[in-house]
């Protein structure tokens, strides 16, 4: 068979096992073994352990547990209501300040926890009663922290930015650098949007909050500052070339889980297992996904898939950004029904290798495939975030948090465009810390 024919078929029998209901990581595996088999014999099967666990045998992996137990420890404190609270008492006299509050809210906790949907339930939880409390409109206040949450996969440091790097074989701290201005571009869309919506309401009571002293305001600050000086020193641990992205993240972790224990009292035995349970469960998850992906990746390999695929995209006459529009279509459906993790896992193998062809930087590539990978958070009928939200406020109709998420969707694919004309918004952070070239 025709190797590009025979990519179709795979494609479609990963899909129809993926939508049997089996997870992820045992659907790739299904799928890789069963081709194998039929074309490569019996024999392929001796290699499969040596691929499955030799995708693991990186030291760079040790990242993905560690930050998730950074965000597990910050997520099962009052981390989230104080950094709420806090942005909410200095924005307070703003108009539409409350709205903003929570976007950046959602921005910050999503840079220490890394998850989105551990956002959207810390911020959520208090932000939005507080917001239909004072007249934000029901889409405003459900919208903005469904799409608030998503920031947590494109602000350092970022689990699925790990994975990318791991994946694709790239750096993953020029990774980390270049989610950072993209990300600051989409909290900055997201407000003036939230601000718009909010002066379009014509609601006067959204425009007059609560007024705090000077005293109120410097209080709370206490609380909150911790967790920004890890944010800081992390980067700085990772950029000043202190630590490895590993070490760095264990170090991390460490100070979270103290800082949880000490600030907020999380000295119970059963509150600490259940933090680091669940950090357990997650990164077995995560693990066990990148393993099977890579014997998935050998398949294709083997069967010579990505290559002629490859081949066959460099000699279409073909505008280069016809061919983007085309993957980003792609990952959008992809993101609508996948996690961000198995996304990039299953497309990086046969993409890179395409869009390095057609002349485009696997690091600006990134970036645009997480905005991608956002939007399917947002979106049906996956869509993680928006039943995150629902099971917050279940008096709100999915329909209406749905409608509320739409123009958010609409940021995102504005932050994609512009990083199309202006691709310098996710390379230049990186090649200015450090240094031109991949």
């Amino acid at each position: 068979m025709d190797p590009i024919t025979l990519g179709g078929v795979v494609a479609l029998c990963t899909i129809a096992v993926l939508f049997s209901g089996v997870s992820v990581a045992l659907g790739l595996l299904i799928v890789s073994t069963g081709f194998l088999l039929v074309f490569d014999g019996m024999r392929s099967l001796e290699l499969l352990p040596e691929i499955l666990f030799g995708k693991l045998d990186n030291f760079a992996l040790l990242s993905i547990p560690m930050f998730i137990i950074m965000g597990s420890s910050i997520a099962s404190t009052r981390a989230g209501a104080d950094l709420y609270e806090a942005l909410e008492r200095w924005l307070t006299r703003v108009p539409g300040g409350l709205v903003i509050s929570n976007l950046g809210a959602c921005a910050l906790f999503a840079a220490m926890s890394g998850s989105s949907p551990a956002t959207c339930a810390a911020i959520g939880k208090m932000g939005i009663p507080e917001m239909r409390k004072r007249g934000y409109p029901d889409g405003v206040a459900a919208g903005s922290i469904a799409a608030g949450g998503t920031l947590g996969i494109l602000i350092p440091p970022s689990v699925t930015m790990i994975v990318y790097g791991i994946a694709t074989e790239t750096s993953i701290g020029r990774l980390f650098l270049a989610g950072v201005i993209p990300g600051l571009m989409l909290v900055a869309l997201f407000m003036a949007w939230s601000l718009y919506a909010t002066w379009r309401s014509g609601d006067q009571r959204l425009l007059n909050s609560t007024s705090y002293t000077w005293k109120e305001k410097f209080e709370i600050l206490p609380r909150v500052l911790p967790f920004l000086f890890i944010i800081i020193g992390v980067l700085y641990a990772m950029y000043g070339g202190v630590a490895t992205p590993s070490e760095t993240a264990a170090v991390g972790a460490l100070l979270c889980l103290l800082i949880a224990m000490v600030i907020y009292k999380l000295w119970n035995p059963r509150d600490l297992w259940v933090v680091l349970r669940d950090s357990t469960k997650e990164s077995v998850m995560i693990l066990f996904i990148i393993a099977a992906a890579g014997v998935f990746s050998y398949m294709l390999s083997s069967l010579y898939i990505t290559q002629s695929i490859a081949n066959w995209i460099g000699t279409l006459d073909v505008n280069p950004w016809v061919l983007m529009g085309a993957v980003n279509v792609f990952l959008l459906i992809a993101g609508f029904f996948l996690p961000p993790v198995a996304v990039i896992l299953m497309a990086a193998p046969i993409l890179l290798p395409i869009i390095t062809t057609a002349g485009f930087d696997p690091i600006w590539f990134a970036v645009v495939l997480t905005i991608n990978m956002e939007i399917g958070l947002i979106s049906p009928p996956v869509g993680l975030n928006l039943y995150v939200i629902n099971g917050i406020a279940p008096d709100i109709s999915l329909k209406t948090i749905l409608t509320g998420s739409l123009p958010f969707v609409g940021c995102m694919v504005l932050a994609i465009v512009l990083l199309c004309l202006f691709p310098g918004l996710a390379t230049w952070l990186p090649d200015a810390v450090m240094g031109a070239g991949l």
